[in-house]
């Protein structure tokens, strides 16, 4: 497996490392040993040109310990204010441990609507490179204060995944207190046994992570393999690993088989690409024929008036819709060139008969395939 991991590892520039709640918490608190060991690991990894970015739980796990919490809230404003009391004592440990290895450390909140937004998402990019150039350490974290449920990630999994994309990662790793991923869930299997390597996606694959989280986290191994995905969608590789265990960033680096390797999938998505993909919200749905899905997902052609069946939704134009087979499963997204109303009124049209119906003719397309995506089978 050495001979597998270590052509991914020797050309690993820029890493993404997410740290989970599981990792950073103990009975008493953070856990700040575990803290200054794994920063200490990065540090001594940091030779060349490589460079870390750290995505952290934490914030909320240590505002319970903090507030005399022994769970997670499951209401948002009692979430909120648990962040807000755990944010700051989780980056003065951070700020602390990189301290001893001489290096500085910046925070950075996030919420979706920051990656949503095109140009927040280009500030967020220019904000963290130039950090790197500086030599800080930039420290993400999802900003759980003001999120809403609308925009939030879901879990630092997720957003570890994102900002591969954001800063052009080469590789990301999860760390969490299971040793990767198994073919059942260790916890209730004794018999379970680690998948060392993950080449491709399928139903038994996510049938076998677990999707239990912590006490503490939001993200079991479920969220995991779907953040190892989006990696994959990106062309970069994902492992996943227990934090816990001694030296296991220096194991990673030296290419032992620790934790279970997820492999690029083979033709990525591009930046922009991707970012509509993942990024963005989808504001409504087109359900097309079965002509249509054939000339979108297998020629690359742009959406047409005739090929739509239904819409659904209230968007505007300009908006990202979600496009569904006729089986009704979501196959790609794509930004519309017009609005929800409008297509109603041209669907099952030919384009011709677009400025009939409508009074004018912007465009030929609902959707041109430079502003399409769809989704990767992976």
């Amino acid at each position: 497996m050495t001979s597998m991991r270590q052509p991914y590892l020797s050309k690993t520039r820029r890493v993404v490392l997410k740290l989970g709640s599981a990792v950073l918490t103990a009975p008493d608190g953070l856990n700040r040993p575990l803290i200054e060991r794994l920063v200490a690991e990065s540090g001594s990894l940091r030779g060349g040109e490589r460079e870390f970015i750290i995505v952290s739980s934490g914030a909320i796990a240590a505002g319970c310990r903090k507030l005399g919490l022994s769970s997670r809230p499951s209401g948002i404003p009692q979430q909120q204010a648990v962040a807000a009391a755990g944010q700051s004592a989780l980056m003065q440990v951070y700020e602390e441990a990189f301290a001893q290895i001489g290096l500085k450390v910046a925070q950075i909140l996030l919420t979706h609507d920051d990656l949503e937004s095109r140009q927040r998402f280009l500030n967020a990019r220019n904000t963290i490179l130039t950090l790197l150039q500086w030599r800080v350490v930039p420290i993400i974290n999802e900003n759980d204060s003001v999120a809403t449920h609308e925009l939030k990630f879901g879990d630092n999994d997720n957003l570890a995944a994102l900002i591969c994309n954001l800063v052009g990662a080469d590789l990301l790793i999860l760390l969490t207190d299971t040793d990767g991923l198994f073919d059942q869930d260790p916890r209730e299997h004794r018999d379970a046994k680690l998948v060392p390597l993950v080449e491709s996606f399928d139903a038994k694959l996510e049938k076998a992570a677990s999707s239990r989280a912590g006490a503490l986290g939001q993200g079991g191994m479920g969220s995991k393999l779907q953040a190892a995905k989006k990696a994959a969608a990106a062309g970069l590789p994902t492992i996943i690993a227990n934090g816990l265990t001694p030296g296991i960033l220096t194991k990673i680096f030296a290419g032992e088989e620790v934790g279970t390797l997820f492999l690029p999938q083979a033709q990525k998505l591009k930046s922009r690409q991707y970012w509509l993909a993942y990024n963005v919200n989808p504001k409504g749905a087109i359900l097309v024929d079965q002509g249509a899905w054939e000339a979108l997902a297998k020629r690359q052609k742009s959406l047409l008036p005739a090929g739509i069946v239904a819409v659904f939704g209230g968007f505007g134009k300009g908006a990202a819709v979600q496009l569904m087979d006729p089986e009704g499963r979501p196959f790609a997204i794509g930004l519309t060139n017009y609005s929800a109303r409008d297509i109603g009124r041209i669907q099952g049209r030919q384009t011709k008969d677009i400025e009939q119906f409508l009074g004018q003719k912007g465009y030929d397309e609902v959707i041109h395939r430079d502003n399409l995506v769809i989704f990767p089978e992976i």
